[in-house]
């Protein structure tokens, strides 16, 4: 039986659309209700289409505003999106709300490439890696893994720069056929005028990175925020403290790293290397 329109959407996309369908039955425009929420006319149309998350204080506002009978209507709709099972909250906040509103990325990987560059067989290769994950967890995490890659695919998208570990080409994820062709989509992704992709030498006496992965996200409407990701937890943060520190220890990483151009070579001599040995 083929799903319905509204069971294919996500919680984000529900909350918009009951948003929007209130707000026409009250008969405001979204400057009307933006101006009654205390927040900006764009904040409500992001969030009308599920391109932005609410916070629960938004939800809360919503609930007083349209008096439902229902008091806790948009605030139940709200914690939906936290409850979803693709990941942990500050990891959705990145993915849903930073991430597709980026106008610049900065990523730095020490033991992986980057989400936004998988392939689909080497994304599913790390998911299987964990134990307790059943196989429709792994594909459902996939699957959101492979959505993700679609803002690179944009007319606009953010000019994206990224340092990884030069031994991550050298980690079998997925044994050598999927390297290969994890190899080629970098080499491929590489090539694009937005995408910067650099390879830090594997003996760089730098240590800067080597506890943890980060993201920076600059965007156009909001300060620059960053995602730091560790083994047990992960933060998203706009703080400037926080973001300061971010910023200087990539900029240190990014002084050890092989040009653009010899970081594409070794790209190419990767996937040469693993196509002998498959």
């Amino acid at each position: 039986m083929a799903k319905s329109p509204e069971s294919r959407m996500s919680a984000s996309e529900r909350f918009g659309r009951e948003l929007a369908r209130h707000r026409r039955e009250a008969g405001l425009s979204q400057a009307r209700l933006a101006e009654r929420l205390g927040c900006s006319p764009s904040l409500v149309g992001h969030i009308e289409t599920g391109d932005r998350n609410p916070q629960i204080d938004f939800a809360e506002t919503c609930d007083r505003i349209f008096d439902l009978s229902d008091k806790q209507h948009f605030v139940r709709l709200c914690r939906r999106i936290s409850e979803s099972p693709f990941g942990p909250q500050w990891f959705l906040r990145w993915v849903e709300e930073i991430e597709p509103q980026a106008t610049g990325l900065r990523t730095w990987d020490p033991l992986l490439v980057p989400g936004l560059l998988q392939t689909e067989a080497y994304a599913r290769a790390i998911f299987r890696g964990h134990l307790a994950m059943s196989e429709r967890e792994v594909e459902k995490q996939v699957s959101a893994r492979m959505q993700r890659r679609l803002i690179l695919d944009r007319e606009d998208p953010p000019a994206l720069w990224v340092l990884i570990d030069e031994w991550v080409l050298h980690r079998p994820i997925g044994g050598a056929a999927v390297m290969q062709e994890q190899a080629e989509h970098l080499s491929t992704v590489a090539s694009r005028r937005h995408v910067t992709v650099q390879l830090v030498p594997h003996n760089t006496p730098c240590t800067e990175g080597l506890m943890s992965g980060f993201a920076i996200a600059e965007l156009a409407d909001a300060p620059i925020t960053v995602s730091v990701e560790s083994a047990a937890t992960g933060e998203v943060s706009a703080e400037p403290e926080v973001v300061s520190v971010i910023m200087g220890r990539y900029d240190r990483i990014r002084t050890e790293a092989y040009r653009p151009a010899e970081s594409l070579d070794k790209i190419k001599e990767a996937v040469a290397r693993w196509t002998q040995t498959t």
